[in-house]
């Protein structure tokens, strides 16, 4: 038995980003062309690979997933690392966040302070081996190695106001690493393993006596997963540090808020199965209402905010309820709806804060003193003759972006958001064959979902008539191509959703069911033996 030589694709995403960010690190900081090719070609490198695991997951591996063994040391106690179909469509969407993140700053954010682009490789590291890794223990190094990172980028450019959101931030994710080791520990104490799939064919046989101590330790590790994950009330921390970090890092940022409700998903469907035994559905209800509170407090703050910044990290809030409602409720076709929902939001939402600084640059403080004094006034303009002045190039692009991101986020047709909406009510109205009814927890989830989208669309309104209608005040904006592309290529992935939506939804719903069958995970990571070593002379081989 030989390794089939696709597997070695899986450790990519982990190894390529560690050594470019080894080696940036060595270069002096004033080559700044030098690193951004790295860094760069870095990026570029794992979307292919990732678009490689992808079509390896959907069309070669046996039921779809790639296991591979760092050291040669078999499942349940060496290091596992696995990709799915989930896990390799995660790792497309980071890659694609992270070409527009550093293309956006490669102008100018990324020439400001030290170590960006090595702090942002590592960054990648973290979030690609939290998609991969198959233990707890290396799924918590793999998240330290994405916090302390972003620890970095958050400071990154430092002034006031983000140092005092930073400080935030850390303190609030080290009170989470702290639950998460917590965590562990009870559920080792328990189960004997941290290898998840070891851990799942474990729980159904355990000791009445032991089911106690497993539930606190899976409530406390569920605690550090929905810190970083932004449930009510653990996300007060989101809004004030997006809207701090400069804008290639809270793109980023949406990306890294998803990667806790990624890791519920994924562990909940695999340990906590209707076959689990006492363990069965635990902690269902609680991430369904859990996220439904979300989506409240999200929404209201939207509606209390005026600032772009905060308005784009309550939408996260609002995304992030949505999908923990929609995981909680345990429903197949409705994960894939919300899968998809996963993908549109993240996009909209990256593009919007990578928008944010370009519409600032024509928000002159004129200007929004003026807007606003005439929204607290009521004052009425006065209808006048046009004069046929024409509409600058850069201020039709800014507002047609504005306009496509405002309709993904809060779900109006045609794009993405609309898409991925209508999938959900369209799961949630017609329950699998077998389940019952729609219940009063789903028509609740969707008339919050509805009126989630109605105040998204009234909050980005607002605060686009006060930014777009004042520009008779100011000058058109002088934006830089490499600030433009990214935005304008995020909003092109959107359209693409659209589009191809059929496909997507498809490779989505066969991921769902791929993950509603852990019996699959268990059998593929722990039947999977180590490669034999070479045989000596007089051996059998």
């Amino acid at each position: 038995m030989t390794l089939d030589s696709t597997l070695h694709l899986v450790i990519v995403p982990v190894l390529l980003p560690l050594l470019c960010g080894g080696l940036l690190a060595t270069i002096k900081q004033g080559r700044h062309r030098l690193k951004f090719a790295l860094s760069y070609g870095s990026a570029v490198a794992l979307l292919a690979n990732a678009l490689g695991l992808a079509a390896l997951a959907d069309g070669s591996w046996p039921d779809g997933i790639g296991v591979y063994f760092a050291a040669n040391w078999a499942a349940p106690f060496g290091i596992a690392l696995v990709a799915d179909r989930l896990s390799a469509a995660m790792l497309v969407l980071t890659a694609m966040l992270a070409l527009g993140a550093l293309h956006y700053a490669q102008p100018r954010w990324s020439r400001i302070g030290v170590h960006f682009h090595s702090l942002f490789q590592f960054l990648l590291m973290g979030i690609n081996g939290a998609f991969l890794t198959h233990d707890l223990f290396n799924l918590f190094v793999f998240f330290e190695v994405m916090l302390a990172a972003s620890y970095g980028l958050v400071l990154h450019g430092y002034n006031v106001e983000r140092l005092r959101a930073s400080l935030q931030y850390i303190a609030v994710n080290l009170v989470a690493a702290l639950f998460f080791l917590v965590g562990v520990a009870l559920i080792y104490a328990t189960t004997g393993t941290l290898n998840m799939a070891d851990m799942a064919g474990r729980i159904g046989a355990l000791a009445t006596g032991d089911i106690g101590l497993l539930k606190t330790g899976v409530a406390v590790l569920a605690l550090a997963f929905l810190a970083k994950g932004a449930m009510w009330p653990l996300g007060f921390w989101l809004p004030t540090t997006y809207a701090a970090a400069s804008p290639p890092v809270a793109a980023m940022l949406v990306l890294m808020t998803k990667v806790g409700a990624y890791v519920v998903l994924r562990i909940w469907l695999l340990v906590f199965p209707e076959g689990a035994g006492e363990m069965a559905r635990y902690g269902y209800e609680a991430l369904l209402w859990g996220g439904m509170a979300t989506i409240v407090f999200g929404a209201a703050g939207m509606l209390a905010t005026d600032t772009a910044g905060r308005l784009a990290g309550y939408a996260a809030i609002v995304s992030s309820g949505t999908l923990l409602a929609v995981i909680g409720y345990g429903q197949a076709s409705l994960v894939t709806a919300g899968l998809y929902y996963f993908f549109a939001s993240t996009v909209a939402l990256a593009a919007f804060v990578l928008l944010i600084e370009l519409v600032d640059r024509i928000r002159t403080p004129a200007a929004a003193l003026l807007a606003l004094t005439a929204e607290a006034y009521a004052v009425e303009d006065t209808p006048a003759e046009p004069k046929g002045k024409g509409v600058p190039a850069t201020m039709a692009f800014l507002s047609l972006a504005f306009a496509a991101c405002a309709l993904t986020i809060a779900g109006l047709p045609p794009l993405s958001g609309f898409v991925a909406k209508f999938g959900m009510f369209h799961a949630l109205l017609n329950p699998e064959p077998g389940a019952p009814a729609i219940a009063g927890s789903g028509w609740t989830l969707m008339a919050l979902v509805f009126a989630s989208g109605l105040v998204a669309i009234v909050s980005l309104m607002r605060f686009g008539v006060r930014t777009f209608w004042t520009t008779d005040t100011v000058g058109p904006p002088r934006l830089h191509t490499a600030e433009v592309m990214p935005v304008a290529a995020l909003l092109v992935v959107s359209v693409l959703l659209t589009v191809q939506a059929q496909p997507l939804y498809d490779y989505l719903g066969r991921a769902s069911a791929g993950m509603h069958r852990p019996a699959l995970y268990i059998d593929r990571v722990l039947g999977t033996p180590p490669v034999p070593g070479p045989a000596h002379p007089g051996e059998a081989p």
